[in-house]
């Protein structure tokens, strides 16, 4: 199974509200694929949900690691920021997705 493939797999899990099981899949995909941005963005945001804040600001750092001229990578990690209790890193990081966008 390619990349895409076992990203499509973990988002049926996802889907399913298998969300943990999800988690594991894509974990596994970005071990094999470390750059592959779409696969941390989508652990960023489920981490988010089962409230694994730390692992979810990880992942969306990494995101703007792989795509740094993408405002919404910094959008997403200003979110990730601010439910981990992380302020002022979730400032800087809205205030970088602005400049980049106006």
């Amino acid at each position: 199974m390619d990349r895409d493939e076992a990203y499509a797999a973990a988002e049926e899990l996802k889907n399913a509200g298998k969300i943990e099981e999800a988690v594991a899949a894509l974990d596994a995909v970005v071990v094999q694929n470390p750059d592959f941005a779409l696969a941390y963005s989508a652990l960023a945001a489920w981490c988010t949900r089962l409230e694994r804040h730390d692992n979810a600001v990880e992942h969306a750092r990494r995101v703007c690691e792989l795509e740094p001229n993408e405002p919404f990578s910094y959008t997403a990690l200003s979110v990730a920021c601010m439910r981990a209790g992380k302020i002022a890193e979730a400032e800087e990081a809205l205030a970088r997705s602005r400049m980049m966008t106006g």
